[in-house]
């Protein structure tokens, strides 16, 4: 008998194991439009050290993903500029659904359908430990930040603005 694989596998914790990483599993309880503030308050982290990440694209509707703290927006303005785009803004959802494989609210960096170029809030890479998203709705992996920049070749940013 075939051995039963682990209830949380995703494309994003195969990527991780297929690397060798070391993560620890936070699952919660998801809700619509709670967000990173959300799943930091159940889980009882702050949510500077929970990560989110967001599927955006460029003026020429080229998609990027940009991994910022729970609790900070992204400057759209400054990140354009950082990274020589004319603009950036958020994809609409099912478009990040589409260009991720995931759907928003489970988004992952990790194991993503399409490679897409990934920029991190450079603060993030001072924190011990983050939490970001397993893959699916309601499920955090804790990682060393540094663990975006050598497997997403992650480029570092300065984009946060406070919420």
């Amino acid at each position: 008998m075939a051995k039963k694989e682990h209830v949380s596998e995703t494309p994003a914790t195969q990527l991780l194991k297929a690397h060798k990483v070391a993560y620890t599993e936070h699952p919660y309880e998801y809700l619509e439009h709670g967000g990173a503030q959300h799943s930091a308050q159940v889980l009882g982290f702050d949510p500077f050290a929970v990560v989110k990440t967001l599927v955006m694209q460029d003026q020429d509707a080229k998609p990027l993903l940009v991994l910022m703290h729970g609790n900070r927006k992204v400057s759209t303005k400054n990140l354009a500029r950082q990274i020589g785009a004319k603009s950036v803004e958020p994809c609409a959802p099912e478009v990040a659904n589409r260009h991720s494989g995931y759907l928003v609210g489970g988004t992952s960096p990790f194991g993503t359908r399409r490679a897409m170029p990934v920029y991190i809030e450079e603060s993030i890479l001072a924190l011990p430990k983050i939490l970001i998203n397993g893959g699916r709705r309601g499920y955090l992996v804790g990682i060393d930040p540094a663990v975006c920049v050598q497997l997403l070749a992650a480029k570092r940013v300065q984009c946060a603005l406070a919420d």
